[in-house]
């Protein structure tokens, strides 16, 4: 069988170069020139690997969720869910307004797909956010069933308290807010978190994750 021919560009560092420019301008924002100036390759090549812009976004959602997965495995590592809720809020004060000049703050699964008409981008974006979500309402389930948490608690509601909250993080984080305003928010959110029969640490479990 005839080998293909060489690709010719990293598909990783093209990727995180798309992600920047769909994260800064939106989805229908992005326009195709932009994309290619900001990949390094010209427009046969983002058609031949990725099909079209769609499915070039799809991929750079991928990438993105493969980026945050140490951080959400530390997060529901977490001894306990009041300890994992904690780790959740306080990482995502850290990542949201602290990107390190690699992206703009905030968080590209919402200010990619602000003000999308294209039915489908806003559908695979809450696709992507209800992931994130499902796992953290995993942890809390499993902590009511082990008598962590009272019998009545509603883990669907909780684990959508922490990504609502996360969610205006990161979009104060957008406008500017800082990442010690941030941090303020998630000890006030904190307070309204269900206690539990595990003794929770005073000191902050923040996770330093790479994003």
């Amino acid at each position: 069988m005839r080998a293909g021919r060489p690709r010719g560009f990293c598909v990783e560092d093209a990727l995180d170069r798309a992600m920047t420019v769909f994260w800064r301008n939106g989805y229908e924002g992005a326009s195709m020139s932009e994309l290619t100036v900001a990949m390094g390759i010209n427009s046969p090549s983002l058609y031949a690997c990725f099909g079209n812009k769609e499915g070039l976004f799809r991929a750079v959602l991928e990438r993105y969720d493969e980026r945050r997965k140490s951080f959400m495995e530390y997060v529901v590592a977490a001894s306990d869910v009041g300890q994992m809720a904690e780790r959740f809020l306080h990482g995502v004060a850290d990542f949201a307004a602290d990107t390190s000049g690699k992206n703009p703050p905030g968080c590209l699964l919402l200010q990619s797909g602000l003000s999308c008409g294209e039915e489908s981008i806003p559908d695979e974006l809450a696709r992507h956010r209800a992931e994130k979500e499902m796992m953290l309402r995993g942890k809390i389930e499993a902590a009511r069933k082990k008598g962590e948490l009272s019998k009545d608690t509603d883990p669907a509601s909780l684990a959508r308290y922490l990504i609502t909250v996360s969610n205006g993080m990161c979009v104060q984080a957008a406008s500017g807010t800082t990442a010690k305003e941030l941090h303020a928010v998630a000890d006030l959110a904190l307070k309204a978190w269900p206690a539990t029969t595990a003794k929770l640490s005073k000191k902050k479990s923040r996770a330093a994750i790479s994003v």
